[in-house]
């Protein structure tokens, strides 16, 4: 007798939280395994983009466990050779946690940080790039985001590179799909565990892109 198939289930914004504190406080997995194994799955998914897109890569940060993939990935392409440039949305010294952790590794390996605020936003050229990976926010986004993620977002849309997003497009609403005013239209989106409500409505599909499902070692 066929097994029958096995129902997709996707994680509200809440969720994908309560399982990463489900991993932490049940199971013992600590914050910087999770991290490591998602960063180790964007820069894997990264090379193999370049190895049809040769040239530059740009990674964009934030400040939280997002921002964290982001600057894992980064170790992991300076090890396969490739150097990126890495744009972090505030200071190094507003980076705390698990993420902190990631970017002082960076920093020891002499990885240059380049610090973005407002007046040298005018600085990034991202026309150098064939490829971005946008590691700006996550699913913990809620509200109105700060003036910097704005006119970041502004920036890698009007990239001609390929967009990478790291587990949600920043700006889009992981439980609800909703779009804010401004959202990174990525050409692929690399998500884990499972994926999220917000990227099956019509207006997640239209700015995730291609969605990629990649294990970090916990399951539902």
């Amino acid at each position: 007798m066929r097994k029958s198939k096995q129902r997709e289930r996707f994680l509200s914004a809440s969720d994908a939280k309560s399982l990463d504190k489900k991993a932490v406080e049940r199971f013992g997995i600590p914050v910087l395994v999770l991290m490591e194994n998602a960063g180790r799955c964007v820069g894997e998914e990264a090379l193999n983009i370049l190895r049809k897109r040769r040239g530059r890569v740009a990674i964009f940060c934030g400040t939280g466990n997002n921002g964290g993939d982001g600057f894992c990935a980064a170790r992991h392409l300076l090890a396969a050779g490739i150097k990126p440039d890495i744009y972090l949305s505030a200071k190094i010294a507003d980076v705390k946690n698990e993420a902190k952790t990631n970017l002082d590794i960076l920093l020891r390996m002499k990885q240059k940080i380049i610090e973005v605020n407002p007046v040298r936003l005018s600085l990034i050229k991202t026309k150098k790039y064939s490829l971005i990976i946008d590691a700006l926010l996550g699913v913990g986004l809620k509200g109105e985001m700060r003036y910097i993620y704005q006119e970041l977002i502004r920036i890698i849309n009007a990239s001609r590179a390929f967009i990478l997003s790291v587990d949600i497009p920043s700006g889009l609403d992981a439980t609800t799909g909703k779009a804010g005013r401004d959202c990174v239209k990525a050409d692929r989106t690399i998500t884990f565990v499972a994926k999220k409500r917000g990227m099956v409505s019509e207006t997640g599909k239209e700015y995730c892109g291609e969605v990629l499902l990649r294990g970090i070692g916990i399951a539902l």
